[in-house]
């Protein structure tokens, strides 16, 4: 996500707690909102996809999505 796109999160935060928004302004800061949460969770996943456990032996093995 780019950071102007973080930037606008947190001054309609600031906002919100100067004065109350308008509904564009709600809408656009719930859109914004939720594109972070998804980029936020499409990082870990990322991470955690090559993220490997040693084991004992040495050998290392690949995280598996649970089921």
């Amino acid at each position: 996500m780019e950071q102007k796109k973080i930037d606008r999160i947190n001054e309609l935060s600031e906002l919100s707690r100067l004065r109350s928004l308008t509904e564009e302004e709600v809408a656009e800061r719930a859109a914004l909102r939720r594109e972070y949460i998804d980029s936020v969770k499409a990082n870990l996943v990322a991470h955690l996809d090559n993220t490997y456990l040693m084991q004992p032996d040495g050998t290392k093995t690949r995280l598996k999505k649970k089921q």
